[in-house]
This record gives structure tokens, sequence and C-alpha cells, in this order.
């Protein structure tokens, strides 16, 4: 599930800006059936816009029906009444999916046969201290197992002790839901940390769900800022 809304805060209709020639969301669907990990790519949106650019290229559109503060809301109505087990949330702004990383995250689900994990995504480690401190990327830190412990946009661990070695981890906007976690998601109400970090994942934490971290050294381009995609357009070349 590709959730797509057109007015993006930071950077109204980032989606349908061009990328070699098709707009972002349409490059992001192609990467994402092209990986050949799933039984069925949909791109679910409220725009007309993003629904006509995705069907005019025999791409699969579930309009929702409901307005939604998140893409994880947008997806739980999506698949209400759908026969399946698991659910990937790829983020429509990511157009250079790894598969790889995506097909390390599907096996940890095949592997848990007592169905513990409510919810897998991925991190990538980073050094550069600009990008830990910047608050349009959101950190992870995980426990010794690799299940997370807390998102935030500030620097986690915080540095108090420059002589301890920490690694950093970004969180990649990628997530495999089971899907009663998810089902579970849209019910719950918001609670006091998702509000104020504005982080999805952090409302799974906070009523308890597990979220199993698994580390990739693909980072990838996701476009936030017009910046961004400039970057992604000298990638793409």
């Amino acid at each position: 599930m590709i959730p797509a809304r057109y007015q993006a805060s930071r950077f109204p209709a980032k989606l349908m800006q061009d990328l070699g020639g098709k707009p972002v969301i349409v490059r992001t669907y192609e990467a994402a059936v092209n990986t050949g990990l799933f039984d069925d790519v949909y791109v679910v949106t409220d725009s007309p816009i993003i629904s006509d650019v995705i069907q005019g290229i025999g791409g699969k559109v579930i309009m929702s029906k409901r307005t939604h503060e998140s893409g994880s809301d947008r997806i739980a109505e999506a698949v209400e009444d759908m026969d399946v087990d698991v659910v990937i949330n790829v983020q429509g702004d990511e157009p250079f999916i790894d598969a790889a990383s995506l097909g390390k995250i599907i096996q940890v689900f095949k592997n848990d046969t007592e169905k513990e994990i409510d919810l897998g995504s991925l991190m990538t480690p980073i050094t550069d201290w600009e990008e830990i401190s910047n608050p349009n990327t959101v950190k992870v830190i995980v426990d010794n197992q690799d299940f997370a412990l807390y998102f935030s946009r500030s620097p986690i661990p915080y540095p108090r002790d420059k002589e301890v070695e920490a690694t950093y981890y970004k969180h990649k906007g990628v997530y495999v839901f089971r899907k009663r976690a998810l089902m579970d998601f849209q019910k719950l109400p918001m609670l006091p940390l998702e509000a104020k970090e504005k982080i999805e994942a952090i409302r799974f934490l906070e009523y308890g769900k597990k979220i199993k971290m698994v580390e990739t050294h693909v980072t990838g381009i996701e476009i936030d800022t017009p910046e961004d995609l400039e970057r992604a357009r000298k990638v793409w070349k």
C-alpha cells in the first residue's frame, strides 16, 4: 500500500513533480511492483489527480472515503475488508525502493511463527551530525534485540558523555504491519508523545505494540523538500 496525499505540508504536490519524465508517485508505484515481493500493490489516495495518473499507467488505486491524519490510518481504511495477513506501507515519496531491505523485513514476519511482532520497519546508520540534529530526520533507538524503544526528531541518544560510542539510526519510512495491529491503530486515539513529535510509529509504542527494526545500509532519497527532489533527479540520471 502506497499512501499518497497531494497536499503535503512541507512540499505541496511533491508526488506529482517530474522525476526522469514521470511523476514521483508513478516512479514509486513502478518500483514497488518491480520488486516482485508483493501479491498486490495499490496507491491509496484522496486526490483525483494522483488517482488519474496511476490509473493512466494501468495501476491500482483505492480512493479514501474519510479524511486521515496519517498514512497508516489511510491504509487501515483501505484494507479493512481485505483478506490479508501482512500489509506493507511504502511511502509515496520514496521512489528508490530497496528490494533487498524489504525482503529482509518480510522474512522477519515469515520467521515469526508465534506472531509476536506487530510491526516491522527499517533503520539505517547515520554519522553526519547535521543530519542527526535535523528535525526532518526521524531517529530511532532500539534494545539489544532490535525492538524499537523510541522514535524522535531530536538526537537520540543525547551525547552527554562524548567518550561513549553510540550508533545513531535514521528511521526509514517503510512499515510492515500485521493486519490486526493496523486495524488497532486506527481505533486508538493519538496520545501526547505522538502528538508532540508528529511521528505515527510512536502511537504503537505508547500502546505497547512491538516494533522490530531491521538495519539496512541503503540510504535512498526521501523527497521531503525541493532540494531532495533535485538530488533525486541527479541520482536518477
